[in-house]
């Protein structure tokens, strides 16, 4: 495994200036959302790894501010769609319009059409919008009467989703849970932020005005990274350190549901990524550690005696973290 000293592969060209400008993220978003640097980094590496995020928290800790202000941070183009019992696939994805002074259909693209796009309260909607936004997420296309319409890129779907209210809710399926590379709790802040917070609405501020957020970053920043991230090493002994989490995770007598192969090759982009970040060339298993919750949370589920304990799927990862042997 390589050590401290040891950088892996070059630099691409433009990689340095793309990873300061993506730090200078935090910065910038803090502008508009006091705190959440956590997030703010799992959105960046989502960006990074061409992955999608599931947002989870309470009502009113700033999710869909946060999305904004980073699409704008980024100068990419938002869409946001409230997801609703009635939204049909075609609110989502566009349709076909029938124009009278051509005589021809013609389509209009739906929300889907845009970089960074905040798909809020997701589960609300029923099976069939969710299987719709699916394919745009797994192919990065949209199929309307047969035709596939490639999707910007970059492109990726922010979800968000009420962790406390399910009355009227459509549970997500295993299989889309298992398209997103990430799942981050939006916390409520701590007591001085929450300070802050109501010291920057006492001043007057309007979270509809992000006119003070500047472009930090943009698309070929992204871009930049996205090459040098692929040129991250991975020694032998993390590749098998992810994957003995994995089997653990499916071994767990705790656990209905384990870690599938694409759960530990997300894990392994997510944990390249956030090396990159860091400024290193290679992975250690110290970064595993920190992206094990985030890729792996909601790819597991819990048999119902266990839930009856009290157990969660962040102190279930733990212990199986605690259990695996770290390569040295």
């Amino acid at each position: 495994m390589q050590g401290p000293g040891v950088q892996g592969a070059p630099e691409v060209p433009g990689a340095d200036a793309a990873r300061q400008a993506l730090a200078a993220l935090r910065t910038e978003v803090s502008k508009a959302v006091v705190g959440q640097d956590a997030v703010v980094t799992g959105l960046v590496i989502a960006l990074l790894c061409r992955g999608h995020v599931l947002l989870e928290g309470v009502p009113g800790v700033a999710k869909t501010l946060l999305v904004r202000t980073l699409a704008a941070a980024l100068s990419l183009d938002f869409k946001r769609v409230q997801f609703t019992p009635d939204l049909m696939p075609g609110d989502i994805t566009g349709s076909l319009i029938y124009d009278a002074k051509t005589s021809e259909f013609e389509f209009r693209e739906g929300p889907v059409f845009t970089n960074l796009m905040l798909a809020d309260e997701i589960n609300r909607t029923p099976p069939k919008t969710q299987a719709a936004l699916l394919e745009a997420m797994e192919e990065r296309q949209i199929s309307v009467e047969g035709d596939a319409r490639a999707l910007p890129d970059p492109f990726i779907v922010a979800a968000t989703q009420n962790p406390v209210e399910y009355e009227g809710t459509y549970q997500l399926p295993e299989a889309q849970l298992d398209r997103f590379l990430l799942k981050l709790t939006v916390p409520l802040p701590p007591r001085d932020q929450e300070i802050a917070v109501l010291e920057r609405h006492a001043l007057g501020f309007d979270p509809r005005d992000l006119s003070h957020v500047r472009a930090v970053a943009g698309a070929a920043d992204l871009a930049a990274g996205r090459a040098a991230v692929g040129r991250v090493h991975t020694s032998p002994e993390v590749l098998g350190y992810i994957v003995d989490i994995a089997r653990a995770t499916r071994q767990s007598p705790a656990l209905r549901l384990g870690v599938s192969p694409r759960g530990a090759t997300a894990l392994l982009a997510a944990s390249r990524a956030w090396a990159w970040l860091s400024g290193r060339g290679y992975v250690t298993p110290d970064d595993v550690k920190a992206l094990a919750r985030p890729a792996l949370r909601h790819r597991i589920q819990l048999r119902p005696e266990a839930e009856l304990e009290g157990a969660s799927a962040d102190g279930l990862i733990d212990a199986i973290l605690a259990s695996v042997p770290v390569p040295r």
